[in-house]
């Protein structure tokens, strides 16, 4: 039988600072979670391997679906340099209160440390309440030394970058670069398949069990990029009917779709799978012989690399994220 469009069951992370916009937004199931900060809707990181939902593949788990298609279903350049570990983690985030302030080892470090990849990422914004703001980079000039005498003061916050945040907003945050989301943010995170986070800040707060969580400032030190950005905030423009570049990394390529028409898409020369998260309003996946994969406001879905060509049909105006591998 023929790969076809895959949708996989969310893997629900409750966090302390998690809500439930991911149920009352984004339709997800949150079952007995009181407070569910992220749904990871497509990964390959050990022990929380994605597990397919839809069609003759249920049940079987991405990492086994990558060693049985390997390029057919990634790409051939994917899978000759990932192999069977699917290399992009896909996730929802709905923050209800702030995230730590923490930051992400590059490659070489991670490798170093964990024999793991690095965790670059991008955020783009789903919906955020009146004057919410997320934290990114630094907010002057600094080094490793006017950082540490902060940390030991108890003033890091006072070189941190704040943001303010509107729903279409997007930031790219390449590993080693300060951040945190904060409060009343709902966003659409696209990274590298990772989950290494050095803790910096916690805001004194503790856990359900009255205890303060780890933080890692020694590992963090030297994680850090300590170069200063006169702009964070990545600007773009959106045309009806039209696939605009978000971000292009070394590690992911991300654009935004709005679209209240069919569209064929073509990928004959992409070589890799590609990720739809829909962010509003519905659409289906029209790949041939009369079969469709429908997509609702809150779903993803892994298109296999060798389904290239095919069309999209919104169900009233849609708006979508494409995630690939160039």
């Amino acid at each position: 039988m023929n790969l076809y469009p895959l949708k996989f069951t969310p893997i629900l992370k409750e966090k302390l600072w998690g809500g439930n916009k991911l149920k009352s937004v984004l339709n997800k199931d949150l079952g007995n979670l009181p407070n569910a900060g992220e749904s990871w809707e497509i990964s390959g990181v050990q022990d929380d391997i994605s597990v397919v939902s839809n069609g003759f593949l249920a049940g079987n788990d991405l990492e086994e679906l990558v060693e049985i298609y390997m390029g057919d279903l990634v790409g051939d350049h994917v899978f000759d340099q990932f192999g069977v570990e699917f290399p992009l983690l896909i996730k929802f985030i709905d923050a209800k209160g702030k995230l730590s302030i923490q930051v992400h080892p590059d490659d070489d470090l991670s490798k170093e440390r964990h024999n793991a990849y690095g965790k670059s990422e991008m955020w783009y914004i789903i919906e955020a309440e009146k004057n919410a703001e997320l934290i990114i980079g630094f907010n002057q000039e600094i080094d490793k030394n006017i950082f540490t005498n902060a940390l030991n003061h108890g003033t890091i916050t006072d070189l941190l970058n704040y943001e303010s945040i509107e729903a279409g907003h997007c930031f790219y945050n390449p590993a080693g670069r300060i951040h945190a989301i904060c409060e009343g943010t709902l966003l659409a995170e696209i990274q590298q398949t990772s989950d290494i986070t050095y803790r910096i800040h916690d805001w004194n707060r503790k856990d359900l069990e009255g205890n303060s969580r780890e933080l890692h400032t020694d590992l963090a030190i030297d994680a850090i990029d300590y170069s200063y950005e006169k702009k964070y905030r990545t600007d773009y423009e959106t045309k009806l009917n039209e696939t605009k570049e978000l971000v292009r990394c070394p590690y992911f390529t991300s654009n935004i779709l709005e679209f209240d028409q069919a569209i064929q898409m073509d990928y004959h020369e992409l070589d890799s799978f590609v990720v739809y998260m829909c962010l509003e309003g519905n659409f289906s996946i029209d790949h041939g012989e009369d079969e469709k994969t429908i997509v609702q406001k809150g779903e993803s879905v892994l298109v296999p690399a060798i389904l290239d060509t095919f069309k999209l049909i919104p169900d009233g105006k849609t708006k979508i994220l494409e995630v690939y591998i160039r």
